[in-house]
């Protein structure tokens, strides 16, 4: 059998499909009309960001689950893989640590002007320090917006510090101990660090929009390391240009974003999707993938799956 690499992994990753008689084929780009051609004959794909478009789904002839090297599956088509009785699986909290770390250090760096700082003494350029306002992290409060792994791992780093936490998440069932916000301009009102860690769906895309900007404190710091769509760039870019807001630091945006409106805010950070890039949580990452993509080619449901009824659905049908 076969396993559509539609991305590099981690070559632990692809030993282990290997080592489970699976032939991993690794696709040149990610396009939609070469993830088409080369899925003829797969029986799995292990896909990154790029996701899985309809266009492929259709041409495949023997595909039986999509596992997604990470969280998000936005760019998924589930409708097409439920038509065609394609498991679709993530890996979920895998990465969190390295995710979270991430976030952190993007925080750290944009309180503390690190990367201007840096720029500015390569340049040669005198009077960095005295040029604008730097601040602690410890006594002020952070809001965490989505109590997944990632959420949770960075408000134990940020409790550490000494910050407030503060936690948006209406689905989260158990805190830990945090403050729960009713709502998530409550918690903007108070916050002087907002951090996103929800994932993207219609319910939360550009969650943070103009209005939500507007409620936001003063100099507040925004992070976004989990998905380009939470965050309306036209609104962000408002809030920064006109002072309201300290600063954003993104890990993930629209293509070209530095490019534009945002990459003209001296007190915008940005790093290209770096989160989960460490050494260890890609190789974890992997073999977490390929260990779903083993399990389902011998006939079981992984335990992320996210749409376990098409198992039975085409179970019933064969009945």
């Amino acid at each position: 059998m076969k396993c559509l690499i539609t991305q590099s992994i981690h070559k632990d990753g692809l030993t282990k499909l290997r080592d489970g008689g699976i032939e991993p084929i690794l696709a040149p780009k990610a396009d939609a009309a070469t993830l088409a051609q080369l899925v003829r004959g797969c029986s799995a794909v292990i896909t990154r960001d790029a996701g899985f478009p309809t266009t492929a789904f259709s041409a495949a002839d023997q595909l039986r689950i999509v596992v997604v090297h990470g969280v998000g599956y936005d760019a998924i088509d589930m409708i097409a893989a439920a038509e065609q009785g394609v498991l679709v699986a993530n890996t979920p909290g895998v990465n969190a640590r390295s995710v979270a770390e991430h976030a952190f250090g993007l925080l750290l760096a944009l309180a503390r002007g690190i990367a201007p700082a840096d720029t500015a003494e390569r340049a040669g350029i005198a009077g960095f320090r005295e040029s604008r306002r730097f601040t602690e992290l410890e006594g002020k409060t952070a809001l965490i917006v989505g109590w997944g792994a990632i959420g949770q791992r960075l408000g134990r780093m940020l409790d550490a510090f000494g910050m407030q936490i503060l936690v948006y998440s209406p689905n989260a069932p158990d805190l830990n101990g945090y403050a729960r916000c009713g709502t998530l301009e409550s918690g903007l009102t108070q916050a002087d660090v907002v951090s996103l860690h929800s994932p993207l769906r219609d319910g939360t895309h550009h969650l943070m929009n103009a209005a939500r900007f507007a409620a936001m404190k003063p100099g507040a710091l925004l992070i976004n390391a989990a998905r380009a769509g939470l965050v309306d760039e036209t609104a962000l870019a408002d809030a920064l240009q006109s002072n309201h807001l300290g600063g954003a630091a993104l890990d993930v945006y629209s293509t070209n974003a530095p490019q534009g409106p945002l990459g003209d805010c001296s007190n915008v950070l940005f790093t290209p999707h770096l989160g989960a890039t460490t050494e260890e949580a890609l190789s974890r990452v992997a073999c977490c993938a390929a260990e779903h993509v083993l399990s389902a080619l011998s006939g079981d449901i992984p335990k992320t799956t996210l749409n376990p009824d098409v198992l039975a659905d085409a179970q019933k049908a064969l009945r």
